[in-house]
């Protein structure tokens, strides 16, 4: 934390002694006046005056320096306030003593607040935990069903079914990020042992829409959370097979940067207007506009999802070419070496 100048301190302090200053003024002049009138020396007044300035100095360079120490106090308790209000400097002061009543007053209210907030939160995840755990029911209850089922609708129904199953998904990973940083577990990991957790979740969908896949040999390691980090991937093989109508996704490591994964889609691209903005919540773009299914949260959730892992993502593409999204996770692993 940078030091205050003391000049600036010096200035503050004399500020506020400024009407003490001109009253000891006022005073000097009335005595001086008062001298004149009845012919007295005036030279008393001056000697007098001379005796209080000199211990007004030594009373102003005390009080300074008591002023300093408490600032210096008080500042350096920016951070701990948050926590705690013991370590507040006592203070011999009517109104400083109201004011930290009123400090304590707004922390208390702040913590009650707080704790109101925290527990309807937990009321709020524990709520949509339950009624994801209990809407599985008839989307398990529908696949049986739909086994059964010979009809040329079979593989759109299937694959409505799993996208239902995903936005479920989403929705659950969506309120437990508020507490990520309670549910993670980083470890050592073979990336693609990862990778294939994600694709294994997705094969029916490759084949339904009948897309090639190439996955190269991805012979690297990663400091990650696992269930954190397949999501991650979950999600970006979703929106690639959502926006690739034809064609192959590509999976690799990139030749020219280590501990880089690729994830390569020949699907119908993003706008060169849309890509500043992919990565905002909400942010559906063209794409999203024209398909109307989309919910911007994807992506969103991608990217504050790594950044807490301390991974990068970025991602470039072309209308009628397709798009290539970046994880870069050398972070870490430079750290643990």
């Amino acid at each position: 934390m940078r030091e205050d100048k003391k000049p600036k301190v010096l200035l503050e302090y004399v500020k506020k002694k400024l009407p003490l200053f001109l009253y000891l003024s006022l005073c000097t002049g009335i005595f001086w006046m008062v001298f004149s009138l009845y012919n007295l020396p005036a030279e008393a007044v001056g000697y007098a005056a001379l005796l209080c300035l000199a211990a007004g100095v030594l009373f102003f360079l005390g009080g300074f320096f008591r002023f300093r120490i408490r600032h210096r106090a008080l500042r350096d308790l920016r951070h701990e306030v948050t926590v705690h209000l013991e370590n507040l400097p006592e203070t011999g002061e009517l109104l400083e003593r109201d004011y930290q009543e009123l400090v304590r007053t707004l922390y208390e209210e702040k913590n009650r607040l707080q704790e109101a907030m925290e527990a309807g939160y937990q009321e709020s995840v524990d709520y949509y935990t339950l009624w994801v755990h209990q809407i599985k029911t008839p989307i398990a209850a529908m696949r049986l069903l739909l086994q059964s089922e010979d009809s040329r609708l079979r593989e759109e129904m299937e694959l409505e079914v799993f996208q239902t199953e995903q936005y479920v998904e989403m929705a659950l990973q969506y309120l437990r990020m508020g507490n990520m940083g309670n549910d993670m577990n980083l470890r050592l990991y073979n990336m693609e042992h990862l990778i294939r957790q994600a694709i294994r979740k997705y094969s029916r969908l490759f084949i339904l829409k009948h897309i090639a896949l190439h996955l190269s040999e991805v012979s690297s390691r990663v400091i990650t959370d696992e269930k954190w980090m397949v999501f991650a991937l979950e999600q970006l093989l979703s929106n690639a097979l959502k926006y690739t109508k034809q064609g192959s996704i590509s999976i690799y490591l990139d030749p020219d940067r280590e501990q880089t994964l690729v994830i390569e889609d020949t699907g119908i691209g993003i706008q060169a207007e849309d890509l500043p903005r992919v990565f905002e919540k909400g942010f559906t773009g063209y794409n999203g506009r024209k398909d109307k299914k989309s919910t911007g949260i994807g992506l969103y959730l991608c990217k504050e999802v790594l950044e807490r892992l301390s991974h990068k993502i970025e991602i470039t593409s072309e209308v009628g070419v397709g798009t290539k999204v970046k994880i870069d996770y050398s972070a870490r692993y430079r750290e643990f070496e």
